[in-house]
């Protein structure tokens, strides 16, 4: 499998995005330690997905560079394939996957004996405190269906369960046709969203939070912890 990976910097920090294969993503110190981890999460997630991986060969495009905070995996990158107009099949596999996720992320979640407990240190990132307990982490990764829904202008009162509202949140979008042109909308701070994007940025913080959950609670409770993302 061939992956063009996207390279984002902004000097402190390296994200890269493999572009044929949304929700796959590597961070690194310097560009060559995020591209040395980037086959490795190709092939957990395309294992996730059901698809096969066999070999696959990274070719890095030129850095982008970044204001935000890439080094905390923070992007408001549009990519080029994130514009591309969708089918109804294109979008219906693509809803599997982005449930898929949903329901990962509960089953995850659900299988902690104590959600409210963590051994991570209070730390602070660019938009505030990071979620350390695993109901933080999974009220944070709900609660930003709200905002992706401000991007195409549609109000949204986010509900308690993630597989609820995500499915609440996608039939919203499946009202807005026009989405499958791959017609972009800007949100009020500017940043430029198409429907592609939003079913990857599903995807992609999903797994953010998916990991930094099992990390969290697999040295407490071990294999009682469920780890459907394959993590381990």
């Amino acid at each position: 499998m061939h992956i063009d990976a996207i390279c984002e910097t902004n000097g402190k920090g390296w994200l890269i995005w493999a572009a044929q294969c949304p929700g796959a993503f590597a961070r690194g110190a310097t560009e060559n330690e995020a591209l040395a981890k980037l086959p490795g999460d190709v092939r957990r997630f395309l294992h996730w997905a059901g698809e096969p991986a066999g070999d696959i060969t990274v070719t890095p495009g030129a850095p982008i560079e970044s204001s935000l905070h890439t080094e905390d995996a923070d992007s408001d990158l549009l990519l080029e394939a994130d514009c591309a107009p969708m089918t109804e099949a294109d979008y219906a596999a693509a809803k599997l996957l982005v449930l898929k996720s949903a329901r990962d992320f509960c089953a995850l979640f659900e299988s902690i004996p104590n959600p409210d407990i963590s051994p991570r240190v209070p730390r602070t990132s660019f938009y505030g405190p990071v979620p350390r307990t695993p109901r933080e982490m999974y009220d944070h990764t709900n609660h930003t269906t709200a905002y992706y829904m401000a991007a195409f202008g549609i109000p949204f009162e986010n509900m308690p369960d993630l597989y609820a509202n995500r499915l609440q949140a996608l039939a919203e979008i499946e009202d807005r046709e026009e989405l499958l042109t791959g017609k972009v909308c800007t949100a009020s701070d500017g940043e430029r969203w198409t429907l592609r994007k939003l079913l990857r940025r599903f995807l992609w913080h999903d797994r953010i939070h998916a990991r930094a959950m099992w990390r969290t609670a697999a040295p407490l409770w071990g294999s009682a912890v469920a780890d459907p993302f394959g993590f381990r």
